[in-house]
C-alpha cells in the first residue's frame, strides 16, 4: 500500500517522495549554505529583467544626474534673472528722478546745503525738544541704590582724559574758577629776598 500525497506549501498536490535517507547536504555541513544558490533557477524573464536593469543604471542613471544638475542651475539663475531686474527698475526709477529739476534742487537743499540766490539759510543744531528726553516712569516711594560699575567708570574717565586732544587752557585748567567776593582772598608771602655774600 502506498502512503497519501502530501501537499506542498504552494498547495499543489505533487505527491513528494518520502525517503529514509538523510539529504546529501544534511551530511556536511558546509556545504548546506551553498546549496541554496544552486537551487536557484533563473528564467528568461529574470534574466531579461536583469539586463534592462544594469541598462537603466548605466545609461540613465547619469543623465538623471546630469538633469537634476541642470535644473538647480537654471533655477538659480531665474533667482538671479529676478534680482536683476528687482535692482534695474529701482535703477531706472532712480534715474527718472533725477532728470526732474525739482528733485535736484531739493536734494541739493538737504543734502549740500545749497541755497538760491537772495535766500539766507539757516542751520539749527539740537532742535529736539526738552521734555523729549524725560521719562514717564513714576517716581518710587522707597529708597532705592543705583549699582553702577564705579570701577568702569574710573577706567573710562581715565582713557578719555589721557587720550584727549584738547589742550590744558581748553580744559579750563589753566584758569582757576573766580573766588567769591565775600570770603577773603588767602594771604600770600612776600618774597624773602636772597643772602648776599
Amino acid at each position: 500500500m502506498r502512503p497519501p500525497a502530501k501537499t506542498s506549501a504552494t498547495g499543489s498536490s505533487r505527491p513528494v517522495h518520502v525517503t529514509g535517507r538523510a539529504p546529501a547536504g544534511a551530511a556536511a555541513g558546509g556545504s548546506a549554505s551553498t546549496n541554496w544558490l544552486r537551487s536557484i533557477r533563473f528564467s528568461g524573464f529574470t534574466v531579461l529583467m536583469l539586463i534592462v536593469l544594469v541598462l537603466f543604471v548605466v545609461i540613465v542613471a547619469p543623465g538623471a544626474r546630469v538633469f537634476i544638475e541642470q535644473r538647480q542651475q537654471i533655477a538659480d539663475l531665474q533667482n538671479n534673472l529676478q534680482s536683476a531686474q528687482t535692482q534695474n527698475s529701482t535703477l531706472t526709477a532712480q534715474v527718472a528722478r533725477w532728470s526732474d529739476p525739482a528733485y535736484i534742487r531739493a536734494e541739493a537743499r538737504e543734502r549740500l546745503y545749497f541755497v538760491m540766490p537772495g535766500e539766507t539759510s539757516f542751520l539749527v543744531l539740537n532742535d529736539t525738544a526738552p521734555n523729549a528726553t524725560g521719562s514717564s516712569a513714576p517716581v518710587s516711594t522707597s529708597i532705592q541704590s543705583t549699582r553702577s560699575n564705579w570701577m568702569a567708570a574710573l577706567f573710562a574717565s581715565g582713557m578719555t582724559a589721557g587720550l584727549s586732544n584738547q589742550t590744558p587752557d581748553q580744559l579750563g585748567a589753566a584758569t582757576p574758577a573766580p573766588a567769591d567776593p565775600a570770603t577773603p582772598a588767602p594771604a600770600t608771602p612776600a618774597p624773602t629776598p636772597a643772602p648776599t655774600q
